[in-house]
Formats: structure tokens, C-alpha cells, sequence
């Protein structure tokens, strides 16, 4: 059977979610229920009325070092401070990084939060996409069905966004690729795998040979392009076989002849069906074809594989899609996990890199008119440890962290908390990722209560406990 993009669009005790929501069974919740808030969306406003109306999350997957880039330690010892000097933004009185300087020039269109602090200590995306901080490393490296869905998971179970394009699209690929793991954090868990996000694949080449395993700390740029995934064994969807689109449904209506009597088909075929037509769509397809940038474009971004991503990001906010998240996650470089050589890493790859990036998309959607509607959100699961150790690196410290937040509704030039002189805790305004979830959703128009059910039907808030963080609101 032709199988694509999850599983049938059904609770484990065979119900859907739409025969749910038509016998009430939610009303039973406490708190701020699916039912009662559609009801209250339908006589004033609608979900997702909000200043943001699309996210882009860069996740920088292993955990940045918030002391060598967002707040920094001048005045503290050489083995706490590190090798790298502040310079000044564009914000009077606030430094960052001196290898971040055309991400400088930006701070005047960003919120900068000091005060991340949780006690997570895992790389698995999973705090940053739920906003749950209670899991632990072992037991997220892989996805289950009675994970919290993520935001994105969540805003596709309201059916927010748009029908004929992808409303979630995850990139470069899994969270894991480069591990073949499937980390927690990406997924619909508990509502269901048809809320999980569009995966899209890479192949990523380099231009040297090297040993990921010898070379975790000597990072390599990856280079390629994100294409559509693959409809179950089928190879990548490539842009030529995105003109197959008829055959394969063709191919999918011999599918229901042969299964139709098999229960519960019905209602599979019809998720299929649609999720065909998504990924298969013209629009679907002029979104990922990057063919259609200038050169100065393409250049702007970089032409490597998180270049290409960031991209393709804003193309798919042109296009429609809701939520996008890039995970640096890929064979060569990517991960931020700085253990050891941590400034070669830092200088020679990661901020370069990300500072061609964030600049790159900030400029880019703000003179497409698309920055005030945007939120881009630049973050990882950690900071690290304000003291350098014996190998030049930094180890993991959930204590203290940051976020950029930056068009979609939040402050222009503001900075929200602040840590102690050695950056290793908050001392104003501590920040969980709960809270930062919270703000999203509410960002988005979504009430941040919301209360969703789990696998055995018991209210669970979305925001775990998180409230909107008011003072980083425009």
C-alpha cells in the first residue's frame, strides 16, 4: 500500500479527532479545552489571528555558546571570558560577538533574550519545539507516540494555515540524520502522526574527504539543497518527479481498489489523498525550486545546505506554509555540541555562518514587506559552561542560554534578562522554554492555555505551564 506521511487519522482507540470534537468528548477538560476555544474563536476573531503569521525557528542543534556570542564576558577571567571580544549593534549600549557584524547591524529589528534557563540538559530538540523541559537525554533520543506534540504539530491539529501547501515543513531532515536516530521534539506525538511536519531529505557532498567521527570538532560545510521527502520507498522528490503528480495518484486509486475493504482505509485514503496533492502541487513545487533566484540571491544566503535552507524558509513564507524549522542537523558541519575546540569551531564555521544566515533572511524579509508578519526565532536546546575546559571547550549548561526573536510582533532593539558576571545564571527575568513557546503561540493567535488531549484522553496545556513573556511584545 502507498503509505505517505504517517499513520491513519485515528486516536488509539479507533475515533477521530473530528468525532471527538462532534460528541463534546473534550468538554470533560478542565481549563481552556479545544471545543470551548473554537467556540470562542467562532464568535469573535479566528485562530491565528495574530501580528506573526509565520514562524521560522533555527534551532542550532547541540547548544550555542551564549558567552561567546550574545553575552559575553568581557571583564571576567581569560578561562571564563574566552578568546572573543564584544563589539557594538546597532542598539546603543549593547554588544555581541565580534565575529557577528553584520548580525550587529540588525539589533535594532530584534528582541535579544538573556535569561534562557531550564534544567534539560539534553540536545534533543525537544524543550525548543514543545516547550516541556521535564524529559530526559536517554529516553528523547528517540521519538514515541506519547510525546508532546511540537508547535508546529499543534497549529496543523487547529487547522491553521494553508491547504494546498505544506503548513510544517522541517528542515534539512529528521533530527538525527546525521546519528540515524529520529530525536523527540519535531513530531505530533500523542495527537497523531498525521500532525507530523513535512521532512524534507538531503544528500549533503563536501569538498573534501573527512571522517564525521574523527572530525566532530573540525567542522566541514555541508553543501545541497532540502528536496520534498519521499512517498514511502519511493526515492526523494526531486523536481522532474514532482511532474508525476497524476501517475501517482493513479497509482494510489489502484490502492483503494484493492484495500478497499480493509477497515479503516477509508479514512486513510482520504489523509493520503490529501497530503499527496500538498506535497505535489504546483505551488508546493515553485516553492522549493530555488532555481528561480538571482545569483546575488543565492549568494546572499550561501550556496551550502543551511544557506539553502534558510532560503527555501523564506520562500515557503512567500508561499503560504506556516511553521518551518531548520535544525542544524547534517553529516559534516551543523552541530554547536562544542566540547572541545570551541572557538576554531565557533570562528572558522558556526558564526560565520550564522551571521551570514540571520542577516541574510532578516534583510531579505523586510524588504519583501514580510518582516512585520515574520517571527524568526534564532536558538538552541543550551548555552555552555562559562568555564573553558582543559581541551579549549565548552561543556553543556541548560542554567543559561539565549533567544533572538526578532519581526512578527516582538520589541524592536530590546534586550530581556540578564545573567550574572560570569554568564553562568539569570539574575532578571529568568526565561523557560515554555514561556518562549508560550509567546510563539500567542504571537500566532493562539491561546497558549489551550488544553489537548493525550493518549489516554487527559487535558494537556500546550505551553506546559509557560506564559507569554508580556515585556518582549510590541
Amino acid at each position: 500500500m502507498l503509505r505517505l506521511l504517517g499513520d491513519p487519522v485515528r486516536a488509539c482507540d479507533g475515533v477521530t479527532r473530528r468525532e471527538l470534537l462532534n460528541v463534546g468528548a473534550l468538554s470533560l477538560f478542565g481549563g481552556l479545552t479545544l471545543p470551548a476555544y473554537l467556540q470562542a474563536v467562532e464568535r469573535g476573531g479566528r485562530v491565528g489571528d495574530g501580528s506573526a503569521k509565520a514562524v521560522i525557528l533555527l534551532n542550532l542543534f547541540g547548544g550555542p555558546s551564549h558567552i561567546d556570542m550574545f553575552d559575553l564576558k568581557p571583564d571576567a577571567p581569560s578561562e571564563i571570558r574566552g578568546e572573543f571580544k564584544p563589539i557594538s549593534t546597532s542598539v546603543p549600549g549593547v554588544q555581541i560577538s565580534e565575529h557577528l557584524p553584520l548580525t550587529a547591524k540588525r539589533m535594532h529589528r530584534a528582541t535579544l533574550i538573556r535569561s534562557f534557563s531550564h534544567g534539560y540538559n539534553s540536545h534533543n530538540p525537544y524543550g525548543v519545539l514543545t516547550g516541556f523541559n521535564g524529559g530526559n537525554d536517554v529516553e528523547n533520543y528517540f521519538s514515541k507516540k506519547t510525546d508532546h506534540p511540537s508547535m508546529g504539530s499543534v497549529c496543523k491539529y487547529l487547522e491553521m494555515g494553508p491547504q494546498d501547501v505544506p503548513g510544517y515543513v522541517f528542515m534539512p531532515s529528521t533530527p538525527g540524520y546525521s546519528q540515524a536516530l529520529r530525536r523527540a521534539g519535531p513530531y505530533g506525538g500523542y495527537l497523531g502522526s498525521q500532525y507530523d511536519p513535512c521532512f524534507t531529505v538531503c544528500e549533503p557532498t563536501f569538498d573534501r574527504e573527512f571522517d564525521q567521527n574523527q572530525n566532530s570538532y573540525n567542522p566541514i560545510t555541508p553543501y545541497g539543497e532540502p528536496q520534498l521527502p519521499a512517498l514511502n520507498d519511493l526515492p526523494a522528490i526531486n523536481l522532474a518527479r514532482l511532474g508525476r503528480r497524476k501517475t501517482l495518484l493513479r497509482e494510489l486509486d489502484r490502492e483503494v481498489d484493492r484495500h478497499g475493504r480493509v477497515r479503516g482505509f477509508e479514512t486513510t485514503d482520504q489523509f493520503h489523498r490529501q497530503a499527496l496533492s500538498i506535497l505535489t502541487s504546483d505551488k508546493t513545487r515553485n516553492a522549493f525550486d530555488l532555481s528561480e533566484e538571482p545569483d546575488a540571491v543565492r549568494e546572499r544566503y550561501g550556496r551550502n545546505l543551511y544557506g539553502n535552507c534558510m532560503l527555501l524558509a523564506r520562500r515557503l513564507v512567500e508561499a503560504g506554509v506556516l511553521f518551518t524549522c531548520i535544525h542544524t542537523e547534517s553529516k559534516g558541519a551543523g552541530h554547536w555540541d562544542s566540547h572541545g575546540r570551541n572557538f576554531h569551531m565557533l570562528r572558522d564555521f558556526h558564526l560565520p555562518t550564522l551571521d551570514k544566515l540571520y542577516s541574510a533572511l532578516i534583510g531579505d524579509l523586510d524588504e519583501r514587506g514580510l518582516l512585520d508578519s515574520t517571527l524568526v526565532v534564532v536558538m538552541g536546546e543550551m548555552g555552555r559552561t562559562p568555564r573553558v575546559n582543559s581541551v579549549a571547550g565548552r561543556d553543556h549548561w541548560p542554567q543559561c542560554g539565549f533567544s533572538l526573536l526578532t519581526g512578527g510582533g516582538v520589541k524592536e532593539g530590546f534586550v530581556h534578562g540578564a545573567s550574572d558576571k560570569h554568564a553562568a545564571y539569570p539574575t532578571e527575568d529568568p526565561v523557560s522554554g515554555g514561556d518562549i513557546v508560550a509567546t510563539i503561540y500567542s504571537l500566532l493567535g493562539v491561546d497558549p492555555n489551550l488544553h489537548v488531549p493525550d493518549l489516554r484522553g487527559r487535558p494537556i496545556q500546550i505551553s506546559h505551564g509557560g506564559a507569554p513573556i508580556s515585556a518582549v511584545i510590541a
